[in-house]
């Protein structure tokens, strides 16, 4: 497969810069994947699509003040973006520089932390912040939040609540999983009502989400690393699900990716605890767990929409792409949304 077959035009007023008044307020695009049809809907309209039994999985991470600007030794100025907390006092991290950083120098990051450049791990570079706080809280008190590149302003005060779900949770992540931006607590009660079993992954999402794949071919892609965990209380839903016939919905590609990384990894079964993956998920992928997906629409040649293509077929999407282009839906994190059921291969 060819990058060029991941390709779309976009035009640029469709790229949400702005969340909606309220988090329901979005559309909904329905592609029934099986029978090659969508449906235009509203967000609001998600449990109509859903039955009593079935098993909806979020992702509780939270996104962590990961941006922090500063300055080298010899007073060039750098912007760090961490990827990854590595422990209390050390993380991974981009740094943008007219020079790269030596190995063994210090930044002054936000005019009050001394971090020293330890090593480099590919593209990225191991940071030891030398302060007696551990880098959560710094991060909460001298970052910034980290905004995708392709939202052209500063994360406001409104962004520091709307770029979080309501059920995040867990520190880690530098984007938002943002298919569960959605959701608010009347729609969380109901769901409840409806019946439906609500259950949580962690996967802490990293700033490689927002990489284009820049190889021709694209399975000579190296995809980046994530960390998640899935508690026991969600394997056992998932699986009493599936044993009476109800299905397992996917609230956002990295709910999925992480489901399915283990189940790769496992022989197709799913084991509680911590795991790092970096599958590269494309068309042809067997999904073992993973019913339905609602995610957002994603960027053109990027790993998130060839997942999409994998699970729903590539015509599919390319069809749902243009209908939602045609009818001005509105793109990526802040944009509108899409319920995509699985496509069965005969």
């Amino acid at each position: 497969m060819k990058i060029q077959d991941f390709d779309f035009f976009l035009p640029n007023d469709l790229i949400a810069q702005f969340p909606p008044q309220h988090r329901v307020d979005s559309r909904l695009l329905y592609l029934d994947s099986p029978s090659n049809k969508f449906q235009d809907a509203l967000f609001v309209d998600l449990t109509t699509y859903l039955r009593a039994g079935d098993v909806i999985v979020f992702n509780n991470t939270r996104v962590i003040k990961a941006r922090l600007w500063g300055s080298k030794q010899t007073g060039g100025k750098i912007e760090v973006m961490v990827e990854r907390v590595l422990d209390s006092h050390h993380v991974l991290a981009m740094i943008r520089a007219s020079h790269a950083p030596k190995i063994g120098s210090s930044l002054l990051l936000g005019n009050k932390i001394n971090a020293v450049v330890q090593g480099h791990e590919q593209n990225l570079y191991i940071l030891h912040f030398a302060h007696e706080l551990p880098v959560i809280e710094l991060l909460e008190q001298y970052g910034n939040l980290p905004l995708p590149p392709y939202i052209e302003r500063q994360a406001t005060q409104l962004d520091e609540e709307r770029y979080q779900t309501i059920f995040a949770k867990e520190m880690g992540a530098v984007a938002a999983p943002t298919a569960g931006l959605h959701f608010d607590e009347t729609m969380l009660a109901k769901l409840h009502e409806l019946g439906v079993i609500i259950a949580y992954v962690t996967l802490h999402v990293g700033a490689g989400t927002f990489q284009p794949v820049r190889t021709d071919n694209i399975l000579n892609h190296q995809m980046h690393t994530e960390i998640y965990h899935i508690p026991a209380e969600t394997i056992d839903a998932i699986q009493q699900a599936k044993q009476i016939g109800n299905r397992v919905l996917a609230v956002g590609s990295t709910s999925l990716r992480a489901l399915e990384a283990c189940a790769n990894a496992n022989n197709g079964e799913l084991k509680s605890g911590h795991g790092e993956t970096n599958l590269f998920i494309t068309p042809g992928f067997n999904f073992r767990i993973v019913d339905r997906l609602l995610t957002n629409f994603h960027l053109p040649r990027s790993t998130l929409l060839m997942m999409v293509s994998a699970f729903a077929g590539m015509e599919n999407i390319r069809c749902a792409y243009q209908h939602a282009i045609s009818q001005r839906y509105h793109f990526f994190s802040y944009g509108d949304a899409m319920l995509i059921e699985k496509k069965y291969e005969i």
